[in-house]
């Protein structure tokens, strides 16, 4: 089984998934980096995996399905996605070519989310990023909280395969919430080396991110501190602390 990780726009990443000559492409925001890669090595996609309805994971739908009309789409029964044609939710199970997936609801991010899990992967869209996680921009707090406390069920070995390349970033803001998270502090150098070499900081490891992504911390000490210096009175609840970090995070400029 290979996974790879193909750029697109300014941060995205479009998920392939291959194993023999069967191939998967989760969230293809673009149908560019899909269509030069089957240019190149000769396998088409047997079907399409969407996490989410947002244009940067969906977009290049509709020029892979004039290039391979009748590939299968599986993602949220949302009528924002009409290219949809297997729609699935909290509990579905997708069985293509070789693998096998439990399908997660995890709203927050938006309300329709899925997440895909199996084979020891994770495609999680952007809900669960390395070192942070999605902005609220239809689901509540409670919603993104009781989301990633799902995916951080999951066995620590888990692959998290998500949408962006925002590790850097989300460090920088991590490392202001928990300074002395050892963990932490490896992560940032382990990534900052994989930038500097050109390399992706994707797929991470979930037992990692336990360790070290401040949002799914949210009832460490360190963590719960951080936020009452800056909002006491969010901080004995932990849905509120959740949501403060999050406000936090949203208005953050390393």
């Amino acid at each position: 089984m290979q996974l790879t990780p193909l750029p697109a726009f300014s941060d995205n990443y479009i998920w392939l998934l291959d194993e023999g000559d069967a191939r998967l492409v989760v969230d293809p925001g673009d149908a560019g980096p899909v269509l030069e890669r089957v240019a190149a090595d000769g396998v088409a996609p047997a079907a399409i995996l969407l996490t989410h309805h947002h244009d940067d994971h969906i977009g290049g739908v509709p020029a892979l399905l004039a290039r391979w009309p009748g590939l299968p789409v599986y993602g949220p029964a949302d009528p924002r996605i009409p290219t949809v044609d297997h729609p699935v939710g909290g509990g579905d199970r997708v069985a293509v070519g070789p693998w096998r997936f439990d399908v997660l609801a995890i709203p927050g991010h938006t309300v329709s989310h899925i997440a895909f899990h199996g084979d020891g992967l994770l495609f999680c869209g952007d809900t669960l990023f390395s070192l942070g996680c999605g902005r609220l921009f239809e689901g509540t707090p409670r919603d993104m909280l009781g989301s990633l406390e799902r995916l951080a069920a999951l066995p620590a070995q888990t692959l998290v395969c998500c949408g962006h390349e925002y590790t850097l970033a989300n460090a920088a803001f991590a490392r202001v919430v928990e300074p002395d998270n050892p963990a932490l502090r490896r992560r940032q150098a382990e990534a900052t080396s994989m930038r500097d070499r050109g390399l992706p900081t994707l797929p991470s490891i979930l037992g990692n991110e336990r360790d070290c992504n401040p949002f799914l911390r949210i009832d460490a000490p360190a963590v719960r501190a951080a936020v009452a210096a800056r909002e006491p009175g969010a901080a004995d609840d932990r849905i509120e602390a959740f949501a403060a970090l999050r406000r936090w995070k949203d208005g953050f400029r390393a």
